[in-house]
């Protein structure tokens, strides 16, 4: 029986001036909740929603390289999350592109999750994302 691959990932977008310039955050965990890798991107002058989009799919894309199977990403964007579980519809002509994205790359994996977590609880992504924003 294969071993499954889970990773338990956070993610976090940041803009300076929404719109402005524009970083992501993603910290990415084993099954024993060991930091197997850490992304801090510059991306450009984007809105914080754009960032939160991309921040996931950097993850989901990290997670699709990394053979993972399991996946959850968790994220303090409670619009975000809302989004993806389709239990808010997306207006914005650029956000529905990202989520259809983002939907795509979910299907890589035998089971995905998405999860909305308190700020507090996001703190090293939320610096990787942070940080990367002010590199510009």
């Amino acid at each position: 029986m294969k071993k499954s691959k889970k990773l338990i990932i956070n993610t976090d977008g940041s803009s300076l001036s929404n719109p402005g310039p524009a970083g992501i955050g993603i910290v990415v965990y084993n099954n024993q909740n060991d930091i197997i890798e850490k992304i801090s991107k510059y991306i450009g002058k984007a809105t914080n929603n754009v960032a939160e989009y991309k921040a996931i799919i950097e993850a989901l894309s990290f997670a699709k390289d990394f053979g993972a199977d399991e996946v959850m990403i968790r994220s303090d964007s409670e619009l975000i999350v809302k989004q993806i579980n389709g239990s808010y519809r997306v207006k914005d002509k650029k956000l529905k592109i990202l989520l259809k994205e983002a939907l795509n790359l979910t299907g890589n994996f035998s089971t995905f999750s998405i999860v909305h977590i308190p700020r507090e609880e996001n703190r090293i992504a939320d610096d990787l994302a942070k940080r990367a924003a002010a590199l510009e």
